[in-house]
């Protein structure tokens, strides 16, 4: 289990080191946006779908990385004045009876949106006719594709899934020692 907790805990360190970088383009897209519409009056066309996008690929991809390094919302007035096995029991029954259960739904529907946006029907409505019909963005001038962005959506959830396991496996550590890993 230990191993198995820093292979998770590593590999995660490890996405969110290359995911981290995304602020790069960010950056610059909102810089360029900025410059060209108040110093030279000419704003462009794909910066504000650029920068909703990274930021929206750059929010999905960091959860697992946020939840490894304990970022997360949690109701610490009352979880740090509990000892570890009371803090063990309660985070081991809401990571199964919520987070588990949430997030493998979360997967399902997102990988189905993904889809969806590639092959313009869900996978339920099962897209066997070959065609390809790809979702642009609607509520701008510069429609961008959508399916890096949505694709983007199934690729978290599963990262978020997979470092839930290593917290579980931590929990269940603290449950019986008594102390965290």
């Amino acid at each position: 289990m230990a191993k198995t907790i820093e292979f998770i805990d590593l590999n995660m360190l490890r996405i969110g080191k290359v995911i981290c970088w995304m602020v790069i383009p960010l950056i610059f897209a909102m810089t360029f946006e900025v410059i060209g519409r108040h110093f030279f009056n000419r704003p462009t066309l794909w910066a504000y779908d650029v920068t909703r996008m990274i930021a929206g690929a750059f929010f999905m991809l960091g959860a697992g990385y946020a939840l490894s390094k304990g970022i997360h919302i949690r109701a610490d007035f009352l979880y740090r004045n509990w000892n570890v096995k009371t803090q063990a029991k309660v985070d081991l029954f809401l990571y199964l009876l919520f987070f588990f259960p949430g997030f493998i739904v979360f997967f399902w529907v997102s990988f189905d949106y993904a889809y969806t946006s590639i092959c313009g029907r869900s996978i339920l409505a099962e897209c066997l006719d070959g065609k390809v019909r790809i979702q642009r963005a609607m509520d701008t001038t510069w429609m961008p594709v959508m399916w890096p962005l949505k694709s983007c959506m199934p690729i978290g959830a599963f990262l978020l899934l997979i470092q839930g396991i290593s917290e579980l496996f931590k929990t269940y550590y603290a449950f019986v020692k008594g102390r965290w890993p």
